[in-house]
């Protein structure tokens, strides 16, 4: 099996050949310029002297044909070697940006593309926006809404869980596949006008067009575009007067101009997507190519693109728009519609294309933003070849367990890892620990891999298997000022949630997780609320963890088999707190926080025999 050092040292080598490869093309890119300027150069002072030599007439065009041919040669040369130093720089930056990934340096990692939206619960809980930038690879908004979407698990699908784990597991052993698909979308978002950033193509699309009906305007203005050249002919041959051309031609202007604004509203909208269907049209191109045979359950989602070659439409987008684009030049603009109905042939065939896209360009977006997603998951486990595939199912037995589970967004150096299992639905972990021992952390790892799972994924875990749950977090409850509701009550809300959704009958069982419980309140009243909260939880339809300060509450687990007490350990060397992030069973037997605040010279109250190392 790969090591996670020897992927590393593999994509250091890549870099290093990429970069190699970046300073050849560029040598030869300034030779070619420098060649370039010395052709031009040299073809404009032999010409030049040529031109007023009439006896060396010949050999001045010979000239004028092999300096221009030779400069044409030069330049479409030169082009290609650009590009492939836009290539080149482009597979860099994706090796250099997977390193960042894997090394978590997340100043070289790009942020995530999101839409401007409050953080869900999940989200802010778990730190699943961290996670989300972390393997997001997706180059497309709606690749990264998917990937996003797949991490916040609502009602986990068995049947849609296995189908991706299954996409993922072809993916994985496809670097070159993914690596490209990134490659082609990134260069053709450089190469093309950014004209359409403020709308999607599905917004588009969806638009009604009032301005439809231009086949009839077009038929008329091509008949009368027709007679007018028929009647130019007649006038340069005399056979009729111009006074009849002119007012023909008249006719044709007034009717051009009086339905301008119906073709113009077309050009309009279609012009602000250009950029998005040339994009697609390169991710097509190559998504449609038929190379899956290594890659069975991938080719089960591209079957669509490889049978129908969406990119032949999207060409015949892109060259109508383009040929629309003709209005930005109004002394052409002018002369070609003086002559015939440019802009309505245009204007009809971009409603005739938008009606055909209206019924395939969504799948078409679907299947991309479902491989972008996928991929994103996939090279999460590339990097990370430790991860394994979790076993979800309806009802595993235990309903949840975890062999050496830890968070990925703690560096692979540092991460700490641990083994917890949760036998039946109903019961409830109880962890105790001071600050900083681990409980949070611990938290977020079980909760961060349960979404991983869920969305399909590999996990950080030697061994995870795990029913389908729905998730729920207590962890960063926050007041809202400009709703006037303090912590305590936002936190109350929060818990309350909790059991609503615990009461859902026909649903899942619920995994939730509960950091430092009513601690917006006094220690009296949190306390009677905890027992009351825990004992209720666990005899529900759920499962879960609360973690805390309050020792009293490691009581509940005596006489209730439901209830169980974990805790993490800290102890107190140099005069100074250590942890070793471990989990262990039971209530958590020392109180050392009380020896810190006590050697920091604070007055503490503490008897000696209940302070333990």
């Amino acid at each position: 099996m790969v090591t996670r050092q020897q992927r590393r040292a593999g994509l250091l080598r890549q870099i290093a050949r990429t970069e190699n490869q970046l300073a050849h093309l560029r040598r030869h890119s300034d030779q070619l310029s420098n060649v370039r300027l010395l052709v031009a150069l040299a073809g404009i002072v032999v010409v030049s002297v040529l031109f007023f030599i009439p006896a060396l007439r010949l050999v001045f065009w010979l000239s004028l044909v092999a300096f221009g041919g030779g400069f044409t040669a030069l330049v479409i040369v030169h082009r290609r070697v650009l590009r492939h130093i836009d290539e080149y720089s482009g597979w860099r930056h994706i090796k250099q940006t997977h390193l960042a990934r894997m090394e978590l340096d997340w100043q070289k990692i790009p942020p995530a593309k999101r839409r401007k939206a409050p953080l869900h619960m999940l989200e802010a809980d778990l730190d699943l926006h961290h996670l989300h930038r972390l393997i997001n690879t997706a180059t497309s908004q709606g690749g990264s809404d998917r990937l996003r979407e797949w991490l916040i698990p609502t009602v986990p699908d068995v049947d849609t869980i296995h189908r991706r784990q299954n996409a993922v597991s072809d993916l994985i052993g496809q670097p070159l596949f993914r690596d490209k698909l990134t490659l082609y979308a990134t260069l053709a978002q450089q190469t093309i006008r950014e004209s359409g950033e403020g709308r999607t193509l599905l917004e588009w699309l969806s638009e009604e067009s009032p301005q439809s009906g231009t086949r009839p305007w077009l038929i008329l203005l091509a008949s009368l575009a027709v007679v007018n050249i028929l009647l130019f002919i007649a006038v340069l041959a005399g056979v009729i007067a111009s006074d009849v051309l002119v007012t023909v031609w008249g006719i044709y202007a007034l009717i051009f101009v009086w339905q301008l604004k119906r073709v113009q509203t077309i050009f309009e909208d279609s012009l602000t997507i250009e950029a998005a269907l040339r994009r697609l049209d390169a991710v097509m191109r190559f998504l449609e190519r038929d190379r899956y045979a290594a890659m069975p359950h991938v080719a089960e989602i591209t079957a669509p693109l490889v049978q129908n070659r969406p990119s032949k439409a999207l060409r015949d987008a892109t060259g109508v728009i383009s040929g629309a684009s003709l209005r930005a030049n109004p002394i052409f603009w002018l002369l070609f519609n003086a002559v015939i109905p440019w802009d309505y042939y245009f204007a009809y065939r971009l409603e005739s294309l938008k009606a055909r896209l209206q019924q395939q360009l969504p799948q078409w977006l679907d299947i991309w933003h479902e491989i972008e997603a996928l991929n994103a998951l996939a090279t999460l486990a590339y990097l990370n070849p430790s991860t394994t595939v979790p076993d979800v199912s309806e009802t595993a037995s235990p309903v949840f367990t975890a062999q050496r589970i830890g968070h990925p967004l703690i560096e692979s150096e540092n991460r700490i890892t641990n083994s917890f299992t949760f036998q039946q639905v109903g019961e409830t972990v109880i962890i105790t620990g001071s600050n900083m021992s681990g409980k949070s952390s611990f938290l977020r790892t079980l909760g961060v891999n349960l979404a991983l799972a869920y969305a399909g994924g590999r996990v950080f875990a030697e061994h995870m298997a795990t029913s389908t749950f729905r998730l729920y977090t207590s962890i960063r409850v926050t007041d809202s000022l400009d709703d006037g509701i303090s912590y305590f009550y936002a936190e109350v809300r929060r818990l309350r949630g909790l059991l609503d959704a615990i009461a859902e009958e026909d649903a899942p069982p619920v995994f939730y997780m509960i950091d430092e419980i009513f601690r917006g309140t006094n220690n009296r009243e949190r306390l009677i609320g905890s027992r009351s909260y825990i004992q209720e939880l666990a005899q529900r339809n759920c499962v879960g963890l609360v973690a805390t300060h309050d020792l009293e509450l490691v009581k509940l687990a005596d006489g209730n088999a439901l209830i169980r007490n974990f805790h993490f350990r800290e102890d107190v060397e140099e005069n100074r707190m250590v942890f070793d992030y471990t989990l262990r069973e039971g209530p958590s037997p020392t109180t050392n926080a009380l020896r810190i605040m006590q050697m920091e010279g604070l007055p503490v109250e503490v008897e000696t025999d209940n302070v333990s190392r």
